[in-house]
């Protein structure tokens, strides 16, 4: 029997409780944007895990970076 976790791949979805582990990592992780997405995930409560230099970064942290996913090069390859 195959388990489904019911918070894997839930794109725009709304939780109850949210855990935000906030690791000390890269600083091109660190951004604004991926604290607000967390954040605004949590109907009810926000529990934020970290350190408050990590989360006051994250804040300040307006940088965008451009993804590197290569979507574009996965279609072409199962195109053909």
């Amino acid at each position: 029997m195959r388990m489904q976790l019911p918070f894997i791949k839930r794109n725009g979805s709304e939780f109850d409780v949210v855990i935000l582990v906030v690791p000390q990592a890269s600083s091109m992780l660190l951004t604004r944007n991926l604290l607000y997405t967390g954040m605004t995930r949590a109907k009810k409560l926000l529990i934020i895990i970290g350190s408050k230099n990590l989360i006051e970064f994250m804040i300040n942290n307006y940088e965008i970076k451009k993804r590197n996913t290569g979507l574009k090069y996965k279609i072409i390859d199962t195109d053909e």
